[in-house]
């Protein structure tokens, strides 16, 4: 095992600056490798999930929705923040369900990805699903989104040009590629 002591910052002191309905910031003071005392500040989010759902034909499950930050609409995976003692199973299940409505018959933890090291302790938990059995979507209330489904090489190709651009979703292509390339 590598020894990082020689990178490691030691947290002195914390205060929450901002508390909000979701995300939450803190203001930390840290003492660096070298002694020194340092400011970090950083988004404290409860942690998501997000869906790599396999249509029987080999097509992808995909979400356009409009994302207000941004003000436009994306091309992503299904993804949703965990509820207070959800598991990731769990949530990416109940996330599927409400927003497109399908279930399925198998779920494959891949792994987590950390969208934004640099100012959030955001985790997203990855899940292959496979076996999709359609339904109704059950959205929250003020929740819009459009089901599309694409193949992998229009997904590869829609990062290429620009058409998806959301870091969580580009990570999740790269996975199924991977899965793909396994299975070849």
């Amino acid at each position: 095992m590598t020894n990082d002591l020689h990178l490691t910052e030691h947290p002195v002191d914390s205060s929450r600056v901002f508390d909000g309905n979701l995300l939450h910031i803190n203001r930390d003071t840290v003492r660096l490798p070298d002694d020194s005392l340092a400011t970090r500040e950083y988004v404290v989010h409860p942690g998501a999930v997000m869906i790599l759902p396999v249509l029987p034909d080999g097509r992808i499950l995909m979400e356009r929705q409009y994302r207000y930050p941004l003000h436009r609409v994306f091309i992503e995976f299904p993804a949703g923040k965990l509820d207070d003692n959800e598991g990731p199973l769990a949530c990416g299940q109940r996330e599927l369900l409400e927003e497109t409505g399908y279930t399925a018959e198998s779920w494959d933890c891949l792994g987590v990805i950390h969208p934004l090291i640099s100012y959030a302790n955001e985790e997203i938990h990855v899940f292959l699903a496979q076996g999709l059995q359609a339904g109704e979507a059950q959205l929250d209330a003020g929740e819009f989104v459009e089901c599309i489904a694409m193949t992998l090489a229009e997904l590869t190709a829609a990062v290429l040009d620009g058409r998806i651009t959301d870091g969580k979703t580009i990570s999740g292509i790269f996975w199924l590629q991977q899965k793909q390339a396994a299975i070849a």
